[in-house]
């Protein structure tokens, strides 16, 4: 189990979150990239994924939809306790989420991200802004950055081993190991 001490997020956020929750069409995203990380967990040999962000669980249902029928599955969101802790795996997923971590607390986030990456991360980040609008009217993306912004973060806990632009310039996906690994 992961000892960790310092916030992945607000209280007030952690409401916010479970608020948002409730809309059908809330962290729907991770649905659209199931068949990719079916396939690098498949091409991998990857035993265990990491839903980091899970929400309702949406990438566990595309994986089974995408053929992808071997695998430990640990979903962690904070906006559903129930679901523990977030667990260390051989592949950590994290999809659409980071744009919605509160600024203060990123560093925190992307060093858990970190700590239970066990082989390969896979994280999909939109650069602009949501459609959705949070309770106190600040848009659901508090982070609206270019790669580069999120590059130089994320190059401080991961090396960066793909980098897919997505359509329209709206964000990226990424392939990542733990900087350890290659220490």
């Amino acid at each position: 189990m992961i000892m960790r001490t310092q916030p992945l997020i607000s209280e007030k956020y952690r409401s916010m979150q479970q608020q948002l929750h409730q809309n059908p069409n809330y962290g729907v995203a991770s649905l659209g990239f199931a068949p990719l990380v079916a396939k690098i967990a498949k091409g991998l040999g990857l035993k265990s994924i990491s839903d980091y962000g899970a929400g309702k669980c949406n990438l566990n249902k595309g994986l089974i939809n995408s053929g992808l029928n071997t695998f430990e599955y640990y979903p962690y969101d904070p906006a559903f306790p129930a679901y523990g802790d977030p667990v260390p795996a051989d592949l950590v997923c994290c999809i659409d989420v980071l744009e919605h971590i509160e600024p203060d607390h990123l560093d925190n986030v992307l060093a858990n991200l970190a700590e239970i990456t066990i082989k390969v991360g896979f994280f999909s980040i939109h650069t602009g802004p949501a459609m959705k609008v949070l309770s106190d009217g600040r848009n659901a993306h508090l982070i609206q950055k270019p790669s580069s912004w999120w590059l130089d973060r994320l190059i401080r806990y991961f090396n960066i081993e793909q980098l897919q632009n997505l359509p329209e310039g709206s964000g990226f996906w990424i392939i990542v190991t733990p900087v350890m690994q290659n220490s």
